[in-house]
């Protein structure tokens, strides 16, 4: 059974940056698509970012220059490094797979396994 644990997320000021974890219980990493999903309180969770097994990335409008997603294919480990964290970067943080080689977008229906969810806020 596949099993994704994010790492702590925290609290940093406006500006600053964090990295997140994810680590997978199977080495899927490399054969998968993987991705980061955020959802604020009060609103759905959304696609912030996605690699596929061949390192191509996407992002969301409102990271792209911002947030890069990375993954490390022998630690089995996935990993989303935020700079120029914004008040409204604020929200739970999961990352996810879908089964396949590719990506197929950053809607929530077409991702398979989820973590438990990281907390970030950005606050001053």
């Amino acid at each position: 059974q596949v099993q994704l644990a994010e790492s702590a997320g925290g609290s940093v000021q406006p500006g600053g940056s964090l990295r997140l974890s994810c680590a997978a219980s199977l080495f899927i990493v490399s054969r998968n698509c993987m991705g980061w999903f955020r959802q604020a309180p009060g609103k759905e969770r959304e696609g912030v970012a996605a690699i596929d097994n061949d390192g191509d990335t996407s992002y969301a409008d409102s990271v792209r220059g911002r947030f890069t997603i990375s993954k490390e294919n022998a630690k089995n480990t996935l990993y989303l490094q935020m700079n120029s964290l914004k008040p409204e970067d604020t929200a739970m943080f999961y990352c996810a797979l879908a089964y396949g080689r590719r990506c197929l977008g950053l809607t929530t229906d077409r991702y398979n396994e989820w973590g438990q969810g990281t907390h970030v806020t950005v606050s001053s």
